[in-house]
């Protein structure tokens, strides 16, 4: 599931410039594109990780989000106008929450104790499908094709992952109604969830994944654009440029594999955060595009820790309620949406090149919170909470 989730969003990334050019978008309305579904899509999605429960309630959810997910990638491929594309974007938001986001949510229930390990081989899976989804851009505009007949490609590959896990019995699933009292299955109201989430240190948590996203997704939708309009290159070349950032993201991955039985994940957290400050300067300024994607190798190295050590301390933070986290999360994500739209506004009162330099701040704000001191932990631990 995931993979095919990340298999979408590096063919749309990889895409964006010749979506832009064929739908006439200008700087604004890829902001919107990129801001908007996170959080119409946001907000539809909120109720979904505790409406869902657990066992087999659960499963339904994830299969009818899947035939939305796969539908709503196919609708992307025939859209004919920027409306049409925001409504499809949106849609898919909901969609991998209920797809893709309570499948993770199982994963870090299966086994507490492992859960950064298992964030780093899931963020893997990812990484592959983010890899293929430049490289099938590519290889369809050299045999002659579009855009379009890419994304239906992903669609065709969606629809089979759906029937895939269809085929997956659920028949040793428990009921959600025979949850466990501390599980999911009861909403506490959002004044709770607030308190939860300051003493569980989980609040931080949540701030700093929205900010760490901006060098991470949010670069990474506006990289191709960037190398097109600021380094020159051409369209293909610019696909070639997110396949490089992809890739390398896939190598961090599995660095990170081995790192994380060796390393305290706060301390990775702290070096990649000092690298990222000096790395993601250099990526701007370096001339050349050699240099420059070198520099954003390396770059996407340093910070491969961020999205699944930040994660699955946040489950972790959360024990015993991972539809919750799932909720919280999806609440963030609507804060974090202002960052791709502020990044396109900028760039379209500026320049894209200023509203990249913008982005510098992030590693500063990530080692600001890393250093700052939270209130003691929760009961079952909290290596980041804890300070």
């Amino acid at each position: 599931m995931e993979l095919a989730d990340e298999l979408f969003d590096g063919t749309k990334s990889a895409a964006m410039p010749l979506i832009r050019h064929d739908l006439s978008l200008d700087y604004a309305q890829v902001g919107l594109l990129a801001a908007v579904p996170v959080v119409v899509g946001g907000i539809l999605e909120l109720p979904i990780g505790i409406a869902s429960g657990t066992g087999r309630r659960r499963r339904r959810f994830i299969l009818i989000g899947g035939l939305a997910f796969a539908g709503s990638v196919l609708a992307v491929g025939f859209a004919g106008s920027f409306a049409t594309l925001l409504v499809a974007l949106t849609v898919f938001f909901p969609a991998s929450g209920a797809f893709v986001s309570l499948t993770q949510s199982e994963l870090m229930d299966s086994a507490a104790e492992r859960q950064a390990q298992h964030m780093a081989r899931w963020t893997l899976a990812g990484s592959a499908g983010a890899v293929l989804g430049p490289l099938l851009v590519a290889a369809v505009l050299a045999t002659g094709g579009s855009w379009r007949q890419a994304v239906f490609a992903v669609a065709a590959a969606a629809f089979l992952v759906w029937l895939a896990v269809a085929g997956v019995g659920g028949r040793d699933l428990p009921d959600a109604g025979r949850a466990e009292p501390d599980d999911d299955a009861g909403w506490p109201g959002w004044r709770a969830v607030i308190g939860i989430a300051r003493s569980s240190g989980a609040l931080r948590l949540l701030f700093l994944l929205q900010i760490a996203d901006l060098l991470l997704d949010v670069l990474t939708a506006f990289l191709a654009i960037y190398l097109v309009t600021a380094a020159g290159a051409s369209p293909s070349v610019a696909a070639l440029g997110v396949a490089v950032r992809l890739g390398a993201g896939l190598a961090g991955d599995v660095l990170l594999l081995r790192l994380l039985e060796r390393c305290d994940s706060r301390r990775v957290l702290r070096v990649s955060g000092w690298l990222a400050l000096v790395l993601f300067p250099a990526f701007l300024l370096v001339p050349g595009l050699g240099p420059k994607l070198a520099a954003l190798a390396a770059l996407t190295l340093a910070t491969a820790p961020w999205y699944p050590v930040l994660t699955a301390e946040l489950y972790r933070s959360l024990p015993g309620r991972s539809g919750l986290a799932v909720t919280l999360s999806s609440g963030a994500g609507l804060v974090g949406s202002l960052g791709p739209l502020a990044v396109g506004l900028l760039a379209q009162s500026f320049g894209l090149s200023w509203a990249m330099t913008a982005l510098c701040a992030v590693p500063l704000i990530m080692l600001a919170g890393l250093a700052a001191r939270s209130r003691p932990p929760s009961p079952a631990g909290n290596r980041l909470a804890g300070g």
